[in-house]
């Protein structure tokens, strides 16, 4: 077992000393003593309608109202876990009354293993995180049923939109961004502490999209505070992908002819798999060698140019539609700088397989609706326009299609600070690599939200401050073929939080995994999970089901 360090003893022992309401003079042996003497139903039940004071907090807040503490027997409905355990439900309160609560749930197993997993959000939250169910992409047994306290949190507001108020209250906004994170683990590490009489002996996040963010913001901001981080599909620069989403809907409905109809964007990834499906071996449906691929880009867009045909919905794009998507595989490049130093947000593999037509893709009818949705206007026009109108100008009749990403003007101080408050790109990890913290990053190339190539961008960023090495000894990035955000032709499941378990606890560094694919169409074949650089190349012999078939392999 990790002895903890004496500045968390202290801490601990005088939140435990709070919860209880015991006298001043209450030791830390006798709090813990206490505790563990009682039935897990008994702590259980103690803990409903208390209120925790500010000081259990390291961040300002005006403390913690519970709301609901109840033992789920195992046979209760809906208890996927497998086991007994008390949930307990809570608010943390703002400083000023007009900042939304940060509603919470925890999970306390009657049997523990000793864990906690802190369990990040998605879009802009506004949804509760239970903690009771399966991971996303992993195997079927909840971390909850394998004995870890489980919890999360709605980041400090309810909807999961940008176009929602708490957009234009500072305390909220920067809750979402990183406070949060800290306020409820904090009211979770004493809760925990209190009914199991210890702290844990090990404390983990994990997220994807908007929690893959939270992983690597907890990382940054609170380095002390983890053990290990699975942090998958990353909205690290949050504010880039936004300006990237208003860049993109511009192309789309502010330039004549850019609309690009579902038709031909399928058309696009038709050519592509023609062209680079075999380039890794096997003609599987996956663009697996996405380098190889690229260095065919050049033929695949002359391809798919109309270049003197006729213009047609189903076989060719104009110089508009094809300029469309060339404003998505170049990303975004500023003249002026976000916070640490980012000058814009890297592009997608728009020409390397990834599929466009989907809900969260690009949009699927030429006319903008008043209010862009994720079906019609695209994914990142809607997501980024909200953001421009709410959280940017502050202004929720703001024309988005008007507003300059390159030159914002009287804006620009507020994009730099949102990039600050809310973004994830602060290379210096130091701090959490000093003290053995792991990390563990899956992210599909074919991703059509957040950016593969910008998540690469971050890892290699790493490797120039700390050396490979170092990144090495902390840190493994999976990179898959064929894998959107959260659907595609490969949707791998995978046990991260076993593989993160056994290299903070065992010291066994995870290498090549094996993904097995739940995607519908191809569920159950299965592939290997290279580290990047490497992509899993087909031996030549073998079930090209099975991942036995394939090998780790040089770009």
């Amino acid at each position: 077992m990790r002895r903890m360090r004496p500045v968390h003893l202290k801490r601990y022992s005088r939140t435990l000393v709070m919860i209880l309401g015991a006298m001043p003079g209450l030791s830390a042996s006798v709090a813990y003593a206490a505790a563990r003497e009682a039935p897990l139903a008994l702590r259980c039940v103690e803990f409903a309608g208390a209120v925790l004071p500010p000081e259990l907090i390291a961040l300002p807040t005006a403390g913690v109202q519970i709301e609901s503490a109840a033992m789920v027997a195992a046979t209760a409905p809906g208890n996927q876990q497998g086991g007994e355990y008390c949930r307990i439900t809570g608010r943390i309160k703002g400083l000023k009354a007009s900042t939304p609560d940060i509603r919470f749930d925890l999970n306390l197993p009657r049997r523990w293993n000793g864990r906690a997993l802190q369990i990040g959000g998605g879009g802009y939250n506004g949804v509760v995180v239970s903690g009771t169910g399966v991971m996303p992409f992993s195997p079927d047994r909840a971390p909850l049923a394998q004995g870890y306290a489980t919890f999360g949190d709605d980041s400090g507001h309810v909807g999961n939109s940008a176009l929602a108020i708490f957009g234009l209250v500072d305390e909220a906004v920067t809750n979402f961004g990183h406070a949060h994170l800290k306020k409820t683990h904090d009211t979770a590490l004493a809760l925990i502490a209190r009914a199991y009489g210890r702290p844990p002996e090990r404390m983990y996040f994990a997220g994807g999209s908007t929690g893959g963010r939270e992983g690597y913001t907890v990382m940054q901001r609170y380095p002390d505070d983890y053990d290990g981080v699975i942090a998958n599909s990353p909205a690290l620069n949050f504010s880039g992908v936004r300006l990237m989403g208003v860049k993109l809907g511009q192309a789309e409905y502010a330039t004549p002819g850019g609309f690009i109809p579902p038709p031909l964007l399928e058309y696009v990834v038709q050519r592509t798999l023609a062209v680079c499906d075999r380039l890794d071996g096997a003609a599987d449906g996956i663009v697996s060698d996405v380098a190889a691929c690229r260095e065919h880009e050049p033929e695949i867009i002359a391809s798919l140019r109309c270049a003197g045909r006729a213009p047609s919905h189903e076989t060719c794009l104009t110089d508009a539609q094809l300029a469309t998507l060339l404003v998505m595989r170049d990303g975004l490049s500023l003249p002026y700088r976000l916070a640490w130093g980012v000058t814009g947000y890297r592009g997608y593999n728009v020409f390397q397989g990834t599929h466009l037509t989907g809900l969260l893709g690009l949009a699927h009818q030429p006319e903008r609706l008043p209010v862009p949705s994720f079906f019609a206007n695209g994914y990142l026009f809607a997501q980024g326009d909200g953001y421009i109108r709410y959280f940017v100008t502050r202004d929720a009749a703001f024309d988005s299609l008007r507003f300059d990403p390159l030159y914002p003007g009287k804006y620009r101080g507020q994009l730099v600070a949102l990039s600050q408050t809310i973004g994830a790109m602060n290379p210096d990890l130091g701090r959490y690599i000093a003290h053995g913290g792991k990390l563990i990053t899956l992210q599909g190339l074919a991703d059509e939200v957040i950016s593969p190539n910008q998540t690469i961008a971050y890892y290699e960023a790493l490797i120039d401050r700390f050396g490979v090495d170092q990144v090495d000894a902390f840190m493994r990035l999976y990179m898959v073929p064929g894998f959107q955000h959260g659907s595609g032709v490969f949707i791998p499941s995978v046990d991260l939080l076993g593989a993160l378990d056994n290299w903070v606890t065992r010291g066994v560094s995870p290498e090549t995994l094996t993904a097995t694919d739940i995607a519908a169409a191809t569920n159950g074949r299965s592939r290997p999970l290279c580290r990047y650089p490497l992509f899993p190349r087909y031996s030549g012999k073998g079930n090209v089901n099975l991942a036995s078939s394939f090998a780790c392999a040089e770009p």
